[in-house]
């Protein structure tokens, strides 16, 4: 990955980037105050993004090096509601949180009906609940940051924050050095009593509702080839959303038996 998957703004963003300090030295010394200031502006600002109340991000989902093509629909809600969905003939994995809980249905692998998911599966969606990323109200969610310097990625000079959550998860955020745009975030967590290493690659950042969103999202464990790659190809700003969607379904009650 390169700047490629971050520089790609409409022409219609060219004036908001001569206020990112595109000439800065990525070794300049920084504070996280400082840090966290420019991603909020380089997002569009605070206005911007606390006016954006809802999120609906659809595109496709592709899995096994690009074999298989899911469609993909994600709904995000303030204050920390989310649902994903991946469909295939016919079949739809959903996970969703509701910021009590979260649950999936698994039909791909053989699970049909709702469960509910444990703590440990359910901190990945919590976190891609977050409409804003993991740096804006950082100290609201009862997070610390530190800012780590700068570390080479992929030929980019990026500026690295160490963000611990209040759950104990570490996400190590990498900041573009000239537009201060999240392109690398690598989260280590234990899950199950297995330590695991999760690497995102963010890009193809596009501006919906005065907010730059990421369009490209590449996920897996740390050196895996195999990761998971999301093309949004249509990004919706504070559509109307219906909380029931985010919840456990309710139980169904059955016809009783004619006596």
């Amino acid at each position: 990955m390169h700047l490629r998957f971050i520089i790609c703004f409409v022409s219609a963003a060219l004036s908001v980037t001569a206020g990112f300090a595109q000439n800065e030295n990525p070794s300049k010394a920084f504070g996280v105050d400082q840090l966290v200031s420019k991603n909020i502006e380089a997002k569009g600002g605070a206005d911007a993004l606390n006016a954006l109340k809802s999120l609906r991000l659809s595109g496709k989902m592709l899995v096994q090096q690009g074999q298989i093509q899911l469609a993909y629909l994600q709904t995000k809600k303030r204050p920390g509601e989310v649902r994903t969905e991946g469909a295939l003939q016919g079949m739809t994995q959903v996970e969703a949180y509701d910021g009590k809980e979260g649950w999936r249905v698994s039909p791909f692998f053989g699970r049909r009906d709702p469960e509910r998911m444990s703590a440990d599966d359910l901190k990945a969606l919590q976190e891609q609940a977050e409409i804003d990323g993991p740096l804006v109200d950082w100290k609201e969610k009862g997070s610390t940051i530190e800012y780590l310097g700068t570390e080479e990625v992929d030929g980019t000079l990026a500026h690295k924050l160490k963000v611990v959550r209040k759950n104990g998860d570490v996400s190590f955020v990498y900041l573009d050095p000239d537009h201060f745009l999240e392109f690398r975030i690598l989260t280590q967590r234990t899950r199950h009593g297995a330590y695991e290493e999760v690497e995102t690659d963010l890009g193809d950042y596009e501006k919906t509702a005065g907010v730059f969103i990421p369009t490209s999202i590449e996920s897996g464990r740390k050196g895996d080839p195999d990761k998971r790659k999301i093309i949004i190809d249509k990004v919706e700003a504070n559509v109307p959303v219906d909380d029931t969607i985010f919840h456990f379904p309710g139980q169904i009650s059955l016809p009783q038996p004619q006596r």
